[in-house]
């Protein structure tokens, strides 16, 4: 009996030896942080509009009638699929293909390539000059901001971001952080800018983030956790010696059987 529970508890050592790996420096963040406070210089970029993006655009002034003319917004045919709940129907101007917004009376405006204030500028200019409305309001928000995660996260997942602010650390919290297999020290962000896209890689094992232009995200952004090397050693190294452990195990029990 102990010589049957030696070779049983041999063989699990052998397996647990075999699929350990760690690198205990590289799972922490920030691990360069000497102090509890810093200051940081972070500011949150307004993201750029982008063709297929879907935009909320209101406008509102001291004339209700004449305001309302310019709050009929249509779809044009897209949607919008609420996770869990089928695809629902979102009223909007959606940027089409040549990154032009059909907006009442005014026609078609470029939105592309705008950050929201420029586009909010320019409707309200135009407004003003054409005299429809006399000191109007307009408002525009993102109705698809999003970020996708993927990767060694617990949850890979697209998060829909209704206030339009998340960061780096947020988002990764969002879907669960990222996985004991996960590289921290070189995070993939993809990211658009001007019709390019950029791959920024990111180190979060180190206080940098706190400085980065990356520390917020924009809408569309994509995140990709590397997984690390001994995650991907290991995981063929164990498709490896698993007919060895098999036989292992069964030379083990035969032993036992001719023993006893």
């Amino acid at each position: 009996m102990n010589k049957k529970s030696f070779l049983i508890g041999l063989t699990l050592c052998s397996v647990v030896l075999l699929s350990s790996c760690g690198t205990p420096k590289n799972s922490i963040y920030f691990n360069n942080v000497t102090s509890k406070s810093f200051k940081t210089n972070v500011e949150q970029l307004e993201s750029i509009i982008q063709k297929n993006d879907l935009l909320s655009i209101t406008v509102s002034s001291v004339n209700t009638e004449a305001t309302a003319l310019f709050n009929q917004q249509a779809i044009d045919g897209a949607q919008m699929t609420d996770n869990g709940s089928g695809t629902s129907n979102l009223s909007g101007y959606l940027v089409d293909q040549d990154g032009y917004v059909n907006f009442p009376v005014l026609g078609n405006i470029i939105a592309a390539g705008r950050s929201k204030k420029e586009l909010r500028d320019d409707i309200t200019k135009k407004l003003v000059d054409e005299k429809l409305l006399i000191n109007p309001i307009v408002d525009i928000r993102y109705l698809n901001y999003k970020v996708s995660i993927l990767g060694e996260v617990k949850n890979p997942a697209v998060l829909t971001i209704p206030n339009e602010k998340i960061s780096l650390l947020e988002a990764l919290g969002r879907v669960g952080d990222i996985t004991i297999y996960g590289r921290r020290d070189n995070v993939t962000l993809i990211r658009e800018e001007n019709g390019i896209k950029r791959i920024r890689e990111i180190d979060l094992t180190t206080s940098e983030i706190f400085n980065s232009p990356y520390y917020y995200l924009q809408s569309n952004d994509i995140i990709y956790v590397q997984p690390t090397k001994g995650r991907i050693a290991g995981s063929r190294e164990v498709k490896q010696w698993i007919p060895v452990i098999l036989s292992a195990i069964s030379l083990a029990i035969v032993t036992i059987s001719i023993n006893n």
